[in-house]
């Protein structure tokens, strides 16, 4: 008899988690459903594609290896996104970056200070889309649109087209071919990637400070936010993140040319809005981002095994982000309030 309200009490808190997830899934902000629709869509795949080698160790490990840059960036575009607004130049920043840090390793430079100065010319390139967007007014879409045309032009003119082949065993070990054990160091990047990004939005002041930006910008100046700042921040370290995934592309193929990353935009703008970010801004989830990244490798993976070529998985991923759109765009009475709750968190922080 004594177990029983033991009993009962298990069956309500899983009765509670249980509701929490649903109703995550409906708001399209909890990565619970995430996780479980990935675990869906991975016992399909291992159904159908039973004799493709699918659930073979070897396939999953090319998985999350092959995640990995798309994982980094779409956790920078989360950023980006609940700051309220875009950066389209992320994924055509990957080919200059790498191909600077691949240059630089031809002349002997040491490797921690190419890919350094790979990551640092990306940042480089994110904050003067800051600056365009906040002292000149011009929508980030603009502005990023135009970085994306010049960046894809640029990594043309810089090789003439060429590749730029690149030896240099501790790059490759520690930027893109090594292990540990059994497990790709680019595994480490995107773990680490989650740990950085988890924290910076959830657990401090600039975390809040971008989600109130990008939920009510006017209430968030009104309230002593530097949103300027702000947005300058977020597209900076969105334009780093790109670079460093060009950097890790250079390790993973030991070579860089103008095409690497070319297809990622959609993949990491799929990541980003199917984990929760909203377009309007104020809302995202560093983990549905990530869940969201091994989802859409997964999904690329079974497309290669299936015979799908390039164009079909563009394909794909454009319905998948005008779905995931609409899904996250359903109107709620959270929703509608949800610029209040990030603004009254901000307001509790010290003002600098």
């Amino acid at each position: 008899m004594a177990s029983r309200p033991h009993r009962v009490g298990f069956w309500l808190r899983l009765r509670k988690w249980a509701g929490s997830i649903a109703w995550g899934a409906y708001r399209g902000d909890n990565p619970g459903i995430l996780i479980g629709a990935m675990l869906v869509i991975i016992a399909v795949f291992a159904y159908l594609l039973r004799d493709t080698g699918f659930m073979s160790a070897v396939n999953l490990l090319s998985i999350v290896r092959v995640s990995a840059t798309i994982t980094i960036m779409s956790v920078a575009i989360v950023f980006v996104l609940c700051a309220g607004e875009i950066d389209l130049s992320i994924a055509a920043i990957v080919p200059v970056a790498a191909l600077i840090t691949a240059v630089l390793l031809s002349w002997d430079y040491n490797f921690l200070l190419a890919a350094l100065i790979g990551v640092l010319f990306g940042a480089g390139v994110g904050f003067l889309n800051g600056l365009a967007v906040v002292f000149f007014k011009i929508p980030s879409f603009v502005v990023t649109l135009g970085s994306m045309g010049i960046m894809q032009g640029l990594a043309q003119i810089v090789t003439n087209a060429s590749t730029v082949s690149i030896a240099n065993d501790d790059f490759f070990f520690w930027f893109g071919g090594g292990s540990i054990g059994s497990i790709p160091i680019l595994a480490f990047w995107s773990l680490g990637a989650l740990i950085i990004g988890s924290v910076i939005l959830s657990k401090t002041a600039m975390g809040r400070r971008v989600l109130a930006t990008g939920a009510n910008a006017a209430a968030a100046r009104f309230s002593g936010i530097r949103t300027g700042r702000v947005k300058v921040g977020v597209l900076t370290a969105s334009g780093a993140a790109g670079a460093l995934a060009g950097v890790l592309y250079d390790g993973q193929y030991a070579a860089a040319n103008f095409t690497i990353g070319a297809n990622d935009l959609l993949s990491v703008i799929s990541a980003a809005i199917i984990g929760g970010a909203a377009l309007e801004g104020g809302k995202g989830t560093v983990l549905g981002a990530v869940v969201a990244s091994l989802l859409v490798g997964t999904l690329n993976n079974a497309l290669v095994l299936v015979g799908f070529g390039a164009p079909e998985q563009v394909m794909v991923q454009g319905v998948i982000i005008v779905a995931a759109v609409v899904v996250s765009s359903r109107p709620g009475r959270r929703a509608r309030w949800r610029w209040l709750l990030a603004l009254e968190e901000a307001e509790h922080e010290p003002k600098k």
